[in-house]
């Protein structure tokens, strides 16, 4: 029975064609419907129904990460925290503790925060998928990861940082043509290596 995380048997193919079809799916949106983005993207900060599903999906993968083992496959994510194993038990009633607590006493920014949240948890089987691996390409997931778990920590203690970032991206067309077309090519460029070169591994 292997013994890994399931984290570590992410295939890189797997990975990159994931993040390929969201980076292409949700830039091709930016550029084909740029107004309705940009309004979602607008309303997004003060959406606190959206806050709250984004929220409970980001705290419910963090508790299946604390799950015990007893779960059979729904504990199948569950990881060694090393010196704190001990805490598990008490983590796994905090959580869902906070997940109400915050749900009801947090309404600014709820949303980014919560966005914050989840991109740190994307990011971990991202660079796990990554991690040893022969093609130099390979470099175009971790990149990707480590920008996200950049900007999810500022979305998590500076959410208004979100808000300042989408005014300036929509105060012109240009920006937001640079940035809608940027993604869409880093998108095109990492399906293109995972065709490529990141098949067997």
């Amino acid at each position: 029975m292997d013994a890994r995380h399931p984290y570590e048997q992410i295939p890189l193919f797997t990975a990159g064609i994931l993040l390929a079809v969201w980076l292409i799916g949700s830039h091709s949106l930016m550029i084909v419907k740029p107004a309705l983005v940009q309004g979602w993207l607008k309303r997004l900060p003060r959406n606190s129904l959206a806050g709250q599903i984004i929220l409970a999906i980001g705290m419910a993968w963090f508790w299946l990460l604390i799950a015990p083992e007893s779960m059979g496959k729904l504990g199948a994510l569950q990881m060694d925290l090393g010196e704190f194993n001990n805490i598990k038990p008490l983590l796994r009633l905090l959580v869902p503790a906070a997940l109400v607590a915050v749900c009801v006493s947090v309404r600014d920014f709820l949303a980014v925060r919560a966005l914050g949240l989840l991109g740190l948890m994307i990011a971990a089987p991202l660079l796990e998928a990554a991690f040893l691996k022969d093609p130099a390409s390979r470099l175009l997931i971790p990149i990707f990861a480590y920008a996200l778990l950049t900007k999810s920590l500022f979305w998590v203690g500076m959410p208004y940082l979100f808000r300042d970032a989408v005014t300036w991206v929509t105060a012109s067309d240009s920006r937001w043509k640079l940035v809608s077309f940027a993604g869409l090519a880093y998108g095109i460029a990492t399906l293109v290596c995972a065709l490529a070169f990141w098949r067997g591994y």
